[in-house]
């Protein structure tokens, strides 16, 4: 049910937290002092006054039970809200309705309260149900349970206190806890059985919702945890194992100094479709990428692998970085499920220190050289997948030595990226290696807050 109030008189501010504290205090004390009264009053009476009173004296404990646990619910917060509460949390008062009724068993008379004529929803013109027609109420699976709990008191002479649900006549089912005694006659046999009846459906309900939302939440977490193991298991497989540094090609003077970094987003446990490459080809040069498949979790991962196994293997055949990105756009349009990727390919060849380069929607490679840096110009093209025959363009660059190229994916940072890795220019020029100049990027960004994956590649052109 929506707040009374107005817009333009908003509701209150929940009560802090030392005034329920003192309410809680309160709770307690009234419930010692209640129970002590409770343990002073005659247990083997034979005046059905005190029956009820120390009927009366078990159900009062039980309410101020729940009243403590409301309250401390109320100072420590609620429980993630339902979508929808249900009618009867939207009905419900905070403490439980309780009616009584007594049956007795010589002249089968039945006697209710007004309010338990309330609870099971009966009209009072109506004469109360017998023991023998209250079953009538109760759903199939409790009646049982109803049964054992009547039977114990009658013939075992045992109190009663248990649960279970009845139907009303508006088809409502309702969750009742049944407190009662025999009442013996001279011989001891028994003559008539009481009981208080509380209407404990709010309760039930709530902590019903409370046990599922904490599964709920168990199971999205369990869930969360294997797809995350699973992407990690897929990045693993399909990103270049070598670690520290990596030298490319693997023959001759004229090499590219390599290494490379995955950066973890903050505000997700899924990985993404985030890659980088470097691969020799057949003919000498070599193949560096970058690249970043829209999404997160083991799906996105899958396509990640798919789509870097075919950059590979097209780029072995001797395909061009443009032909490449053409080829690259074509496989992800003819997917069963859509995707965007955005992509830098680069071909190094190192007898003459030349890089050809194209890419897709991606952050454009930067270039060192003399302690300053600068973003290489950048060819046409669109994000993989955005629009089928799109065509995309190519550059070429010639590198000399002790240059540093950094090629990077789209999550690393924000818009002030760019001019923060500029300005890493005299450590990434004097760096003596690949992996020193990684070290350099990584202390400017690893510790800073990324909304999604990032990888990072350096290379540095030695000889």
């Amino acid at each position: 049910m929506s707040s009374p109030r107005s817009a333009d008189h908003p509701a209150g501010r929940p009560p802090g937290r030392g005034p329920v504290d003192a309410l809680i205090t309160q709770t307690r004390r009234l419930r010692g002092d209640v129970d002590a009264v409770r343990r002073d009053a005659p247990k083997d009476t034979a005046d059905p006054q005190g029956r009820w009173q120390r009927a009366l004296y078990d159900l009062a404990l039980r309410q101020l039970n729940d009243l403590d646990t409301h309250l401390a619910q109320l100072r420590d917060g609620p429980a993630p809200p339902a979508a929808v509460a249900p009618a009867a949390h939207r009905r419900g008062s905070l403490l439980s309705r309780v009616g009584s009724a007594e049956w007795n068993l010589l002249t089968d008379d039945a006697v209710w309260s007004a309010e338990l004529y309330r609870i099971l929803g009966r009209d009072p013109a109506v004469p109360p149900l017998t023991l023998d027609e209250l079953p009538s109420l109760v759903l199939d699976e409790d009646r049982p349970k109803l049964t054992a709990m009547v039977t114990d008191c009658l013939v075992d002479a045992r109190p009663i206190d248990g649960e279970f649900r009845v139907v009303r006549p508006d088809g409502e089912v309702r969750t009742l806890h049944m407190m009662g005694e025999p009442v013996l006659d001279a011989d001891g046999a028994t003559a008539t059985m009481w009981a208080v009846l509380r209407d404990v459906s709010e309760l039930r309900d709530r902590r019903r919702e409370e046990r599922e939302t904490r599964d709920s939440l168990h199971r999205h977490h369990r869930h969360t945890q294997h797809e995350h193991r699973l992407a990690v298991e897929l990045q693993e497989a399909v990103l270049p194992p070598w670690r520290g540094s990596l030298r490319l090609p693997r023959r001759g003077t004229r090499r590219l100094d390599l290494a490379a970094r995955c950066l973890p987003a903050s505000a997700t446990s899924l990985l993404g479709g985030d890659w980088y490459d470097a691969l020799e080809l057949p003919d000498g040069q070599t193949l560096l990428s970058v690249g970043d498949l829209t999404g997160h979790g083991p799906a996105v991962a899958s396509g990640m692998a798919m789509l870097l196994g075919a950059l590979r293997g097209m780029a072995m055949t001797g395909t061009p970085p443009a032909q490449l990105m053409s080829l690259l756009n074509q496989l992800l349009d003819s997917t069963v499920q859509p995707a965007l990727a955005g992509a830098v390919c680069c071909r190094y060849r190192p007898d003459t220190r030349t890089l050809t380069w194209a890419q897709a929607g991606h952050p454009a490679p930067l270039l060192y050289r003399d302690g300053t840096g600068r973003r290489l110009d950048t060819p046409e093209g669109v994000l993989l997948g955005a629009t089928s025959g799109a065509v995309y363009g190519q550059a070429e660059v010639t590198l000399e030595a002790g240059d540093v190229l950094l090629l990077h994916t789209a999550g690393l940072g924000d818009a002030d990226t760019p001019h923060r890795l500029l300005g890493l220019a005299p450590l990434l020029c004097e760096a003596r290696t690949a992996q020193d100049g990684l070290r350099a990027v990584m202390t400017e960004f690893e510790a800073g807050e990324r909304a999604d994956d990032a990888c990072v590649l350096l290379a540095r052109v030695t000889g």
